[in-house]
């Protein structure tokens, strides 16, 4: 028997203001069914679905399982990007020769990492 991952899921504030970061993040179109004040919603591409559900706790300690982003350009910029978006950093992990990655945080505090581009990679191995 074998199982496959269906969704990552995230506890939230409030589902459709999260997941409208992710969406952005993943170019992804938002679900028709998707409403403000809805207790879900979800993020769906080719290779995944986030799903975002509400919680009113409070986030007290660093997530135990996080998404790694691999962007299709430059790693420097990706992260330049996601800062307009609203996310932050919270650990630059960079390395003066190219290598490394970023550790970011999404407007609720989800920490996730951005990595360097298979071209990136492929430059320096």
């Amino acid at each position: 028997m074998t199982s496959r991952v269906r969704t990552v899921t995230f506890d939230t504030h409030d589902p459709y203001e999260l997941a409208g970061f992710w969406l952005k993040v993943l170019k992804a179109p938002r679900p028709d069914d998707d409403q403000p004040g809805d207790p879900y919603a979800a993020v769906v591409t080719d290779s995944m679905t986030l799903l975002f559900e509400q919680n009113d706790d409070e986030k007290v300690v660093k997530n135990r399982v996080h998404l790694c982003l691999e962007p299709d350009g430059p790693r420097d910029e990706e992260v330049e990007w996601l800062r307009t978006l609203g996310a932050t950093i919270a650990h630059d992990r960079r390395e003066p020769d190219g290598t490394g990655w970023v550790v970011m945080q999404d407007p609720e505090g989800n920490e996730f990492c951005v990595l360097r581009s298979a071209t990136e990679r492929a430059a320096t191995s």
